[in-house]
Order: structure tokens, then sequence, then C-alpha cells
């Protein structure tokens, strides 16, 4: 294939630490590895606390080289503030700044821009930026929106809702290629007369990086954790994993003192779930907070066994946590929390133990009968990682996008 410039344009990037900062970080530097020239436009570092980072506040434009890959940084209202109307001000600023500065610093010639959502808003930019730039537009959808905004009960305003329907039917109206991360989302957009140029394109995961050989025992011993059954949820804490629930099965789990739940990382509802914690008395439930990137893959292979839960919402049926992967890829198995999609594919591969959402009961019954079954630890954390050979290489998953790619350039 010939070597393309490819120019994304993301809000979430690193040195934020999340699913979708990983994922599209990860992407772009395998196809930087495959020899094709990456930039990318993105805002000024400040997900999940709501606070620019150092080095960054005060600033309005930022270029520099992120291993390799050349970043535009430009301006974006931060808040802690999680109201609704705030939020759509975090997203609007970045909107704004991307085609105003991000566009300017934008000197050579693009081949294609691929636009991340959500945030939806930003299909409007890559509309502006491409058609600027003559080049291809490629719209991933990682997340339907609003759909997902209004089943999670952020949005309300029926304004809103209409004019947000009319920027997601545009953006899939004005973009060359919509890639969709899940069957659910790319079947959600092909049904509505965009088929023909609609495409899945999973998450995967870098096989190199994750895997048991990588466990931290400096993490377990540092943390007071030798000799625990280890429990993990790393990722964002917020509305849509409702993790009361895990803290409530904790607590039913509380009298068995070799079990410890770990919660690794940062969200709008860490506060509330650490109040819970404190409600309840609990001894078996440890915060720790946002980790580097670098040290996830040594975190995740130390635990037991790691949970993956969802709100109870005919909405998540599409949807496939990124830490499924990493988690399978690491040889740990899973107790997943989710209903469609994701299910089928625990189920299919073998790789753990689903129970219903919101189940406070059922995750308690299932953390026990992993701790009760070496072997089945053992067994559904081999065919987990096999399952993610087969099917989920990140490499293999680049070069389909290249393909794609190949047919529009």
């Amino acid at each position: 294939m010939v070597d393309l410039n490819i120019l994304f344009l993301t809000q979430y990037f690193p040195p934020e630490v999340g699913a979708p900062q990983n994922r599209i970080y990860e992407f772009a530097k395998r196809l930087k590895d495959n020899g094709h020239n990456i930039s990318v436009i993105t805002a000024m570092p400040n997900y999940p606390i709501g606070e620019i980072y150092d080095g960054y506040k005060g600033k309005k434009l930022v270029i520099e080289d992120y291993n390799g890959i050349h970043i535009i940084r430009t301006s974006i209202y931060a808040t802690k503030d999680k109201s609704f109307c705030k939020r759509l001000r975090n997203y609007f600023s970045f909107t704004l700044s991307s085609v105003r500065s991000g566009l300017k610093q934008v000197h050579d010639h693009i081949d294609v821009l691929v636009v991340e959502s959500p945030p939806l808003f930003l299909g409007w930019s890559g509309y502006k930026i491409a058609k600027k730039l003559h080049c291809k537009y490629v719209f991933n959808v990682s997340d339907l929106w609003p759909e997902s905004a209004i089943k999670l009960g952020v949005l309300h305003n029926k304004l809103l809702i209409k004019m947000s329907v009319w920027l997601e039917e545009f953006s899939y109206k004005k973009a060359d290629i919509i890639t969709g991360q899940t069957r659910g989302i790319v079947e959600n957009i092909s049904s509505r007369g965009f088929k023909d140029k609609t495409y899945l394109i999973t998450n995967g995961v870098d096989l190199n990086l994750f895997g048991k050989d990588k466990i931290n025992r400096e993490f377990i011993k540092n943390n007071g954790l030798e000799n625990k059954f280890i429990v993990g949820y790393a990722g964002i804490h917020g509305i849509a994993q409702k993790l009361e629930t895990i803290i409530e099965a904790a607590n039913l789990l509380k009298d068995c003192k070799d079990i410890m739940f770990v919660f690794v990382g940062d969200g709008p509802e860490k506060p509330m779930l650490m109040n819970l914690k404190e409600k309840y008395g609990l001894n078996n439930v440890m915060f720790l907070p946002v980790q580097p990137k670098k040290n996830m893959p040594g975190i995740v292979a130390s635990f037991d066994c790691a949970l993956v839960p969802l709100k109870k919402l005919d909405l998540f049926k599409g949807a496939l946590p990124s830490k499924m992967f990493e988690t399978m890829a690491s040889n740990v198995p899973i107790i997943l929390s989710v209903e469609g999609e994701a299910k089928e594919l625990v189920e299919n591969a073998k790789s753990g133990i689903c129970v219903e959402p919101e189940n406070a009961k059922e995750i308690s019954e299932a953390v026990l009968k992993l701790y009760n079954n070496a072997d089945l630890r053992e067994k559904c954390g081999k065919n987990g990682r096999k399952c993610i050979e087969e099917n989920f290489d990140r490499e293999k998953i680049t070069k389909k996008f290249e393909n794609i790619l190949e047919q529009y350039t």
C-alpha cells in the first residue's frame, strides 16, 4: 500500500489515561510503524480530572512530538463540574478550537482525516477540516451518540436531542468512510442507509504488551496484596459502569479475608464509591489512583480475576468494553456483567463467567467460584488469550483498516 499522510482528530489522547486514549494512540502508532505519516489534532490533556495538566496550563496551542507522532494541541474548557451544560461547553470549546487553531498548524498535504466520536460534535469539525484539506474523511464511532446520552439519562432537552440527531446523520452523510467498534454500532448505522461505506474495525491488543508473564510483583507487595485473591477493576469510575454493585458484592464477601476488591483509576463516581465503602465499613476494598499507561499490563496481569461491568441497558447490548481485550490477553479470567455482544464473546471464548448486570449476589458467587477453583481460572485465562490472538490482534486490525483506505485513496 502507498504510504499516506493521516491526520487524527480526537478530544482524547495521552498523556491522558483511558480506553479511548490508549486505543487511538496504539492505532496511530501502529499506522506510523507501517510507514504512514501520522499527525494528531487533540485537546490540552485534562481527562478525567477536569483540570488542565501541569505543563499545559495557560496555553492555547502546543506543538509537540509524542513518540514520533506530530501532535497539535488546542485549547479546551476543562471543568470538574459534571453537569450536562458544563460538559457541552467542554465539548464545544475543543470543537471550535480544533478548527480555528488546529487547522492552521497543518502544513503538509493530508490524504486521510480520521475523526473520533464521541464527542459527536467533532463530526462538524471533521467535515470542515476535511473540506479545507481536500482529503478523505473517516468517521470512527466508538459509542452511538446521542442515543447513549439519552438512555443514560444525561440528555433530556428535546431541542438538543433533535439537534444531536441531525448532527449524527450529517456526520454519516459527509463521511467517505464510517467505522464502528462493535457489530451493534455497525448494524445500527448500516440500517440507516449507510451500509455501503460502513465497516467494522474492532478494538484490539498489542499481544507483546500483555500476558500473565508481565505480572508486577512490586505492585502486589507495595499495596499489601500478597496472599490475597485480587478481584480487579481498572478503568473509568463512571455512571455507565454502575460500580456500586461491585461494592455491594464486596460487602457480601466481607468475611472472606483472602479476597480483596481493587479499583484502579478515577472518574466522577469515585467519591460516591469511596463513601459507600466507608458506609459499609469494608476492609476488603481498595482504591488506587490512575496509573501510568506503561504500568497497566503488569497491574492487569496481577489480578486473579477482573470485573467488567455495565449498567443494565439495551444500549450496552452492542458494547465491547476495551478492558475485556486487555484482560483476556493477560490470561486473566473475566467476570462479565454485560449483556449482548460482550456476553456472546466471553461465552464463546470460555474466558470467564457471565452474570446479570447490576446483580451483586451473582457477582459475589462468581468471585467465590473462581476463588475456589484454580483449574477453572487457568482454563479461562488460556482460552481468553487464544481468542485475542485469533481475533483481536492489533496488527491484523490495523492491516484491515489499511485495506479499507486503499479502496478510497
